[in-house]
């Protein structure tokens, strides 16, 4: 079941609405809370948004409005909302989740550093640490 949710795709959801192409929103400290979920194993290999290949052994995740190369520390919340003490850092790789009220699709390594595996979906904090040089538009 869990790999079905996963393979039809996740979404953001209770996040703000933010334009992808304007990434000046994003700031080091930018915090967003929201579920996350992660990658089946059977999309190894796929290409994702950013052209890499989705390979389950690395710390990589997809997020709808962050800039690729974004990194990221992603806090595992209690059902009340508090800080369990897992935490894992991870680069963004790809767009996505696409559907479920989610706001964070992770790799298979991200996910059991956040002991989600068994449940398949958890509430997460993340905290951008550091975005990517911004890229001059060539004509």
């Amino acid at each position: 079941m869990l790999a079905l949710v996963v393979l039809l795709g996740v979404g953001c959801g209770g996040a703000p609405a933010v334009r992808s192409s304007d990434p000046d929103w994003v700031q080091p400290g930018l915090r967003q809370q929201g579920k996350a979920s992660f990658y089946s194993n059977a999309l190894a290999g796929r290409p994702t948004a950013s052209g890499e290949r989705y390979r389950p052994e690395k710390f990589t995740a997809a997020h709808l409005d962050l800039p690729m190369g974004t990194i990221i520390r992603v806090h595992r919340l209690a059902r009340d909302n508090r800080p369990t003490g897992q935490t894992v850092e991870v680069r963004i790789n790809d767009r996505g989740p696409y559907g479920g009220k989610r706001i964070l699709d992770l790799s298979m390594a991200a996910a059991r550093s956040l002991d989600m595996v068994r449940s398949g979906v958890v509430m997460v904090e993340i905290e951008v640490l550091s975005i990517p040089p911004k890229r001059r538009n060539r004509r």
